[in-house]
């Protein structure tokens, strides 16, 4: 299963790379990471996904509370929560076929951010489906680059992690439930 885990962390050097080695020392595949900053300069918010079972999800999210510098650890998989990705395409678009590929394009709502004589970039943004759907409507084109952020999700509503205590879960209250913090 998917786990979708925020990680508010101190905007420091080093960071990510020790979250990063956490994941390789526990051999766990990292299927999309993204990091930017937030609201507060001196915090970043890592979104990271990684497909893992219930109890190795809770593992990771006890041992990330290990880590110096991390400040907050939510596994937002089973909230209401908003994901999404955004991936740039380009598209070997001759000129026959350039009004069918902004025809795709414009079903799918991405746009176009550039022309050249021999291709198309496009820019969509969405849930993962979404964007692997019309990666695929547009390989019979010649997809020549594609690049994608990674997955930024965030909880619906007004409530904002660590707003309310009752609502994050802290390295003891993981301690309650038998979790090990083994870095």
């Amino acid at each position: 299963m998917l786990n979708i885990f925020v990680v508010y962390v101190e905007n420091k050097p080093g960071v990510l790379t020790r979250v990063a080695s956490l994941f390789r020392r526990r051999a766990f595949n990292i299927d999309s990471l993204t990091v930017g900053r937030t609201e507060k300069p001196e915090v970043s918010r890592m979104t990271i996904t990684v497909d893992t079972n219930p109890d190795q999800a809770k593992r990771i999210e006890a041992n990330l509370y290990n880590l110096v510098n991390v400040l907050l650890v939510e596994n937002i998989t089973h909230e209401p929560a908003i994901a999404r990705d955004l991936a740039m395409i380009k598209v070997a678009a001759t000129h026959e076929a350039r009004s069918h590929v902004l025809e795709l394009a414009s079903v799918f709502r991405a746009r176009v951010v550039d022309v050249a004589p021999e291709s198309l970039t496009i820019e969509i943004t969405g849930g993962e489906d979404k964007i692997d759907g019309l990666l695929e409507v547009l390989r019979p084109y010649g997809v020549v680059e594609m690049v994608r952020t990674g997955i930024v999700a965030m909880r619906r509503g007004t409530t904002s992690a660590g707003a309310n205590p009752a609502q994050t879960k802290t390295a003891e209250l993981a301690a309650d439930e038998g979790v090990s913090y083994s870095v």
